[in-house]
């Protein structure tokens, strides 16, 4: 297995991505290709130890810049580190590709070079988040601000194999994200998106709230990108600030010894439970192939995560799941527009 790792991409490029690359190989029973600039590849390669064998270089000459629109990307940029990736994808040369650099540049070029599945009008990308008592599945996250209901059903189709397949649930409980638990709650998106949801075959249990995300009332949350990236980074936020408090009480609180190991534990815990870098990226639902989308202040544990998530996906053939759960909701998924 194959995996095509844009190193270039990302807040620390080109360290991080190839510190995480090596965790990977070592770790997991894939091969890497990172793709950028051969020189600076070397240089990183050659702190990492003995040169691992399943790790080999793609060259290219661009990168796509973190502030860069996609379309400049797209149109100026034939041999960025991405659109190279997502090429070897394309060409069979690799199973999946990884890139933790601009998220929006990461899903034209993904769409351009491999494609929508049948059925898909917009790919999304689909986030885990921790609740109560599992994982949850937000979809989607960031790259599609605005929405049409068919894009919501669609979105939900693919988070519905998503779930049957990566977090082995069976018949996945799908909500919809509103201000209220009525029907006739939320925005006339909402509305019209609850209505293709009761028609269609999937375990749709109606609109949640905010304030219910986490209780592990649903396995599935849908919503369009633009309150879904709000959610997403105010769950970040909100978790670092939760965690930086425990850290400073532990500090300085007057705890005796003996609990403070106890409390170190438990927040050991928690923040493996709320750790980003422990699903270390988001997968791109809808395109022919597989693509993951990775934070772009990734750590090296994230970069090998989100590996690690890709090469799950080529060993469940999700593309395949994602098209046959598609397929069957033909009728409804296709925009009366």
């Amino acid at each position: 297995m194959k995996i095509a790792v844009d190193a270039m991409g990302g807040d620390q490029a080109p360290e991080t991505i190839v510190q995480g690359s090596v965790e990977a190989v070592r770790e997991l029973n894939v091969s890497v290709i990172l793709v950028g600039d051969e020189r600076a590849l070397h240089k990183e390669l050659a702190k990492t130890g003995p040169a691992e064998s399943q790790i080999t270089v793609k060259h290219c000459t661009e990168a796509a810049l973190m502030d860069e629109s996609p379309i400049e990307v797209l149109r100026h940029k034939k041999d960025a580190s991405v659109r190279v990736a997502f090429n070897l994808v394309k060409s069979g040369e690799a199973d999946a590709a990884v890139s933790a650099g601009n998220s929006g540049a990461t899903l034209a070029v993904a769409t351009v070079v491999l494609g929508r599945m049948n059925g898909v009008e917009r790919p999304g990308v689909a986030s885990i988040l921790p609740s109560v008592r599992g994982q949850l599945i937000i979809i989607d996250v960031g790259v599609n601000v605005d929405c049409k209901p068919s894009f919501l059903l669609q979105f939900g189709v693919m988070a519905h194999a998503y779930a049957q397949a990566i977090l082995k649930i069976e018949e996945p409980r799908l909500a919809l994200l509103s201000i209220g638990e009525e029907d006739s709650k939320g925005n006339l998106l909402v509305r019209q998106t609850h209505d293709l949801f009761k028609k269609s075959s999937l375990n749709f249990i109606g609109n949640i709230e905010g304030r219910d995300l986490y209780s592990d009332q649903a396995d599935i949350v849908v919503c369009d990108g633009f309150v879904g990236n709000v959610v997403l980074k105010l769950s970040e936020g909100l978790t670092e600030i939760i965690a930086g408090m425990l850290e400073d009480e532990l500090k300085h609180g007057p705890w005796p010894p003996v609990d403070v190991m106890i409390l170190r534990k438990l927040l050991n815990r928690f923040h493996k439970k709320v750790d980003y870098a422990e699903f270390g990226g988001a997968p791109l639902l809808g395109v022919r192939g597989i693509g993951i989308i990775s934070h772009g202040r990734s750590s090296p544990k994230a970069i090998k995560n989100a590996i690690r998530t890709a090469a799950e996906f080529v060993r469940q053939k999700m593309p395949d799941r994602l098209q046959a759960g598609l397929d069957e909701s033909k009728e409804l998924i296709i925009s009366p527009n």
